[in-house]
């Protein structure tokens, strides 16, 4: 007998086979496991399919940055003559109207040039009269001397026959002639003087006389420098970066402070390259701040697309022509006008976060803005203080010429 066929030892134990897996039929935990499981991949699904359908409706006619700031205008108050600062009526924060003072300069320089123009035209004034006076006197001159000379000429002819005849002698003749002579050139130069004193006055009056008018002009500068001792806000807005105090003295063109009208705001955009080219000027544009939350949403249009990117107006542009590149995605700022009610009502600051979605669904418009569009001026500019200061000066001319045109029993010349 091999040692295969010899009966097993008794001290070994005996195990039974194992018995095969029991098949579940449906209604045990492998079941809802399987259901589970069926749900959750047909759920995924779905979910693709929603997205799917979402972004082919809604998303893909959308593009998106959070990389947009507020930005707006920061208006520089300068001076336009220089002196010395009297007064400062403004502080950082304060909000100011069109047309409110915000500094004052010492005048007192100003108003004495002014004192001296407005005597000079007076005095131009004055003199245009006496030309004018002197025209009539020129006249009545002329006719004297021509009156001169008709008697002469008919006594010279008298005493030629006399002298003919022997009742008068020759001297006297020669001296009658000579008389004759002297008043005819008398005549001539009455009527020089005449001629050249109408060429002062003739076609002008005392208003338009080129004397009167020069130092009307000096008058309207004299009156633009003591005008302009006091600044003015040129726009309604909010104050920032004061940097003048009292008994400072500043020069012409030297930065005082800046006035930042909130409610002419915009937001500039920068989106990539890549995102740009279905986004058109006019499409509408919905955007959230971090200032506020994203409860709160601006709507607003695309302005325009800036003339370069980024790194192309930068202090330092990029050199890409060396050696070693590396390609970055360049953006473009886009300009977002914000409707002028939703800043009346939600207002924000220039620099603060803002993220923009532009609805690209309709695409036919421009790129670039339209001649119609450039040069607006804006809304709540005060009109020019120089004009103001002009009319002003002028209409001290006129007053200034009516006092000293007037003729002492009352009448005009």
């Amino acid at each position: 007998m091999s040692a295969q066929d010899a009966p097993p030892s008794s001290s070994v134990p005996v195990f039974p086979p194992p018995s095969p897996p029991m098949l579940s039929d449906g209604g045990g935990n492998g079941g809802a496991r399987r259901r589970a499981m069926l749900l959750l991949i047909l759920a995924f699904l779905g979910a693709v399919a929603a997205y799917g359908m979402y972004w082919f409706s809604v998303l893909r006619w959308r593009e998106s940055t959070d990389d947009a700031y507020v930005a707006g205008h920061i208006v520089q108050i300068t001076p336009q003559i220089g002196g010395m600062v009297k007064a400062v009526l403004v502080d950082d924060t304060d909000a100011v109207a069109a047309g409110d003072t915000l500094v004052e300069l010492d005048a007192a320089d100003s108003r004495v040039a002014l004192d001296q123009a407005e005597a000079a035209l007076a005095q131009a004034v004055r003199e245009v009269r006496v030309l004018k006076v002197k025209n009539d006197a020129m006249r009545a001159e002329v006719a004297v001397r021509q009156s001169e000379v008709d008697r002469l000429t008919q006594d010279l002819a008298r005493r030629a026959e006399i002298v003919r005849r022997g009742f008068v002698s020759k001297e006297d003749f020669e001296h009658t002639r000579e008389a004759l002579r002297m008043a005819q050139s008398a005549l001539i130069a009455a009527r020089e003087q005449l001629a050249a004193n109408r060429v002062l006055t003739e076609g002008t009056s005392l208003g338009n006389h080129p004397g009167v008018l020069q130092a009307a002009s000096k008058v309207e500068e004299a009156w633009l420098a003591w005008s302009r001792s006091r600044i003015t806000a040129p726009l309604a807005g909010q104050v920032a970066k004061r940097n003048i105090q009292v008994g400072q003295r500043v020069a012409a063109g030297t930065p005082l402070m800046a006035v930042v009208p909130l409610r002419q705001l915009w937001v500039e955009a920068n989106f990539k390259e890549v995102q740009l080219g279905r986004m058109r000027v006019g499409q509408p544009v919905v955007l959230t701040a971090d200032f506020h939350g994203s409860s709160v949403e601006y709507h607003g249009r695309v302005a325009g697309l800036a003339a370069g990117t980024g790194s192309a107006f930068a202090l330092l542009p990029a050199q890409n022509a060396t050696g070693n590149w590396i390609k970055v995605v360049q953006r473009v700022p886009v300009r977002v006008e914000i409707e002028a009610a939703q800043l009346e009502k939600y207002p924000l600051r220039i620099g603060l976060s803002m993220r923009a979605t532009v609805d690209i669904h309709d695409n036919g418009g421009a790129m670039v803005g339209t001649e119609k569009e450039v040069g607006k001026s804006p809304p709540e500019a005060n009109p020019s203080s120089s004009d103001d200061a002009l009319g002003e000066a002028r209409a001290r001319i006129a007053e200034i010429i009516r006092e000293h045109s007037a003729t002492p029993g009352g009448g005009g010349k």
